[in-house]
């Protein structure tokens, strides 16, 4: 499966119609219209904003309205949430809280850290419960903040802290629980973990081992003895089901990551959604979405918890093998006592797949596509259920990889361990992104959007038929749900790797976006970081 092109800058490909139902479901939810108040806004993960002011007959008076000019330059790829007027972000090393309508800094909170984990120096966002906010930090720490001053509440470390691990993923918070994961994947000897903490204090509820015990039989004869058991880490955020108290946590790739002789097996449950009992930890089900891994394809973002219009429960997972899997999950439930595997419904590419059965070479450079950056990163699926749409943002970049020399020495704990000689994507230049609409029961395409250059922001939908986004070469962008056509375009002058948001700020939408990524990863440097907020000009 592939998508053989790339289309001309801002064309779409409309593929078929995309038709609204009046008694289309709309997305579960009991959070307040005009606020965003969680990474993907709800819990179950949908990004969807009910605000009707900005339609399609308006968006093209939509204007810049202020704009917060963060104090440093950094990776900015932070999720910002907004309750009561008020937004809250993060960078690697600073939480940020400015008034939504004004963009006026209400506080800012500075944590540097003396020796981070190892890693991109970033942080993709914050949770809110009950007046503090909450995040990790690049030492494996989680901190809670008061959410009126940002005077630090708590801070405590995690059991696994050490070398190679992060906390860079936004936390979710539910009822008295914050729920978080470590990064470091990509390191030697680095597991992932996902914890619970008790929002009130930081004493952990419960954690739970992506490799338990169990598993570890999976990873190979030489596992433990011969090498560390290394990834199935987590980077981006998660999502929940409320109805049934189930977590839905994606786990990255194993390591080292492109060698997998080195770890010759199933490799459980590195690269596979899971879905965990949210009040015990206990394991409910899971799917290994990429097997065998050997391209670093994790199974990454925030997966959508969502309902049909034919009343089928699933699970949208869009991942960096370039592919949205979609999940039935109607057997899935915090009162069972037998552990399920999710069934996948169907699998449809997001961007150019190539080359992706050719093995690895140590003897030469064998190119791929998606590259090891490719498909989607820590932006997921978004749902629209009125439409019974899914909405991806994508990358489209190929890498190229040629193998280390067999029986290569083991890195240090904590080092990079991607068991390659040759390790590089195509030049910058040929960088590109998709935005894709898909119909939710079946995955055909209803419309594409190529865009200059890759889609990594957050893509919101919008009861009014609209979707924003944007793309690291500085377009923000609303389309028009039903056909992909551009209503609004605006060059943000900086690379846009980070949420794009809808709340509500004096009584009016706005429009909220993370713009100024300065990454080594990613192409576009920014000279500045700043969020920009977007309304009707009157």
């Amino acid at each position: 499966m592939r998508i053989t092109s790339i289309a001309p800058l801002a064309s779409v490909l409309l593929i078929g119609a995309c038709h609204r139902s009046a008694s289309a479901p709309s997305p579960a939810s009991s959070v307040a219209p005009g606020d965003w108040p969680s990474y993907n806004r709800t819990l179950a993960g949908d990004r969807f904003s009910p605000l009707g002011e900005i339609t399609r007959s308006n968006v093209g008076r939509l204007a810049q309205l202020c704009a917060y000019n963060l104090p440093e330059v950094a990776a900015l790829q932070s999720g910002p949430i907004v309750v009561g007027g008020a937004m809250y972000f993060s960078t690697d090393t600073i939480t940020y809280s400015i008034d939504a309508g004004s963009c006026a800094e209400r506080w800012h909170k500075a944590r540097h850290v003396a020796t981070p984990g190892g890693g991109p120096a970033v942080n993709r966002g914050v949770a809110l419960l009950n007046g503090r906010v909450y995040r990790g930090t690049s030492d494996a720490h989680v901190i809670a903040l008061d959410a009126a001053d940002g005077h630090t509440v708590w801070d405590i470390t995690l059991d696994i802290a050490g070398p190679g691990v992060q906390v860079p993923m936004a936390p979710i918070a539910w009822r008295d629980k914050i729920f978080i994961g470590n990064a470091g994947g990509d390191r030697a000897g680095v597991i992932g973990h996902v914890y619970a903490l008790d929002a009130a204090s930081g004493r952990v509820a419960w954690k739970f081992d992506v490799v338990p015990p169990e598993a570890r039989g999976t990873w190979g004869k030489g596992a433990a003895s011969a090498y560390p058991i290394s990834g199935g880490a987590f980077w981006t955020s998660f999502t929940l089901d409320e109805s049934d108290g189930v977590l839905l946590v994606s786990a990255g790739n194993p390591a080292p990551d492109f060698d997998a002789a080195v770890r010759d097996g199933d490799n459980l449950y590195a690269n596979s959604l899971i879905a965990l009992d949210a009040s015990s930890g206990r394991m409910l089900g899971f799917n290994q979405i990429v097997k065998h891994d050997f391209h670093d394809w994790d199974v990454d973002s925030p997966s959508p918890v969502v309902t049909l219009k034919s009343g089928r429960t699933v699970i949208a997972s869009a991942n960096k093998d370039g592919l949205l899997s979609v999940l039935d999950r109607s057997r899935l439930s915090a009162a069972s006592t037998r552990l399920v595997e999710l069934p996948i419904l169907y699998q449809v590419p997001t961007t150019t797949r190539e080359n992706i059965d050719t093995p690895l070479s140590r003897d030469r450079p064998t190119r791929f596509c998606p590259g090891i950056l490719g498909g989607a990163e820590w932006n997921g699926a978004a749902f629209d259920g009125a439409r019974n749409t899914f909405f991806v943002g994508a990358n489209d970049w190929c890498s190229t990889v040629q193998l280390q020399k067999e029986n290569s020495p083991v890195p240090r704990i904590g080092a990079g361990w991607f068991g390659a000689t040759i390790n590089r994507n195509d030049s910058a230049q040929y960088a590109r992104g998709w935005l894709t609409a898909f119909d939710a029961e079946n995955g055909k395409v209803r419309w594409k959007f190529a865009a200059p250059r890759p889609v990594l922001a957050g893509v919101t939908p919008t009861a009014t038929g609209l979707v924003f986004t944007a793309d690291i070469g500085g377009n923000a962008y609303a389309f028009d749900a039903d056909n992909g056509r551009v209503l609004w375009k605006q060059d943000l002058g900086q690379s846009v790797g980070g949420g794009v948001v809808s709340y509500l700020a004096g009584g009016k939408q706005r429009i909220g976006v993370a713009v100024g990524m300065r990454s080594p990863i990613w192409p576009g440097g920014s000279a500045a970081s700043r969020i920009v907020v977007f309304g009707l000009r009157q």
